[in-house]
C-alpha cells in the first residue's frame, strides 16, 4: 500500500470523527439553523451520523464502495429535512465512483468526491452564490484539485481543501439564501452563516484530521 494511499480504516476514522464533530456542535448547528431555517439540522446530523455509525459496525463494509454506499443509504432513511438527501446522494455517489477497491490514491478521492458533489448538484440544483452547502464543496474540491495536478498527496491536498472549506463557509455569511427554507427571509438571511456549508466544512476538516494520523 502507498503511504498516501487511504483506507478503509481511515474512512471509518473520518466518519467516526465526523460523528463526533457533529454531535459536539449539534447547539451551534442548530442555533445557525434556527435563525434561517428550521431549527433542525443540528439534531438531524447527529442522528444520522449516529445511525450511521451503528450501520458500519453491523456490516463490516469491506470495500470503500461498500461503506460510502452504507453511509449513503442509512443518512437517507435515517435523516429529514434537506440534510438526509443531500448528504446521503453525496456519499451515495462518492461509493459509486469508487467501487470496489480497499484504498483509494489522491486522483481516486478526488473522483470520488466530485462524484459526490455532483449528485448533490443534480438534487439540489444549487449554484455557487446560493448559500448553501455547494459554496463550502466547492472551492474545496477546486483546492484539492489543484493541489493534487501539482502532486500533493492526498494529505496535503485535503488539508488544502478543508482550508477552502472553511473559507466557503464564511463567505455565506453576507450572502443572501437562493435555495431552501432560508430563501423565503430575503435579505434577512444576510449575516447568518449556512448551516450546510458549517457542517460540510466539518466533514472536510475532519477527513484532513483522519487521513493525516
Amino acid at each position: 500500500m502507498a503511504m498516501d494511499n487511504v483506507t478503509v480504516e481511515t474512512l471509518v476514522d473520518w466518519l467516526a470523527r465526523f460523528d463526533s464533530a457533529v454531535t459536539e456542535q449539534r447547539d451551534y448547528l442548530t442555533e445557525l439553523d434556527s435563525a434561517i431555517g428550521d431549527a433542525d439540522h443540528g439534531a438531524n446530523m447527529a442522528r444520522g451520523m449516529t445511525a450511521v455509525m451503528e450501520s458500519i459496525g453491523a456490516v463490516h463494509p469491506g470495500t470503500v464502495g461498500e461503506l460510502l454506499k452504507t453511509v449513503g443509504m442509512t443518512l437517507v432513511s435515517s435523516v429529514g429535512g434537506a440534510s438526509g438527501p443531500l448528504y446521503g446522494t453525496f456519499f451515495l455517489r462518492m461509493g459509486i465512483a469508487s467501487g470496489s477497491v480497499t484504498e483509494l490514491a489522491a486522483p481516486d478521492l478526488e473522483r470520488a468526491l466530485r462524484a459526490g458533489l455532483e449528485g448533490v448538484v443534480q438534487r439540489g440544483k444549487a449554484e455557487l452564490g446560493d448559500k448553501t452547502m455547494y459554496d463550502t464543496f466547492f472551492p474545496a474540491l477546486e483546492a484539492y484539485a489543484a493541489a493534487v495536478a501539482a502532486g500533493s498527496d492526498a494529505g496535503p491536498a485535503i488539508e488544502a481543501a478543508a482550508r477552502a472549506a472553511e473559507e466557503g463557509r464564511d463567505a455565506t455569511g453576507p450572502m443572501i439564501a437562493r435555495k431552501g427554507r432560508a430563501s423565503y427571509l430575503g435579505e434577512r438571511s444576510i449575516g447568518h452563516l449556512d448551516p450546510g456549508a458549517t457542517s460540510a466544512a466539518m466533514l472536510l476538516s475532519t477527513l484532513a484530521i483522519a487521513i493525516a494520523r
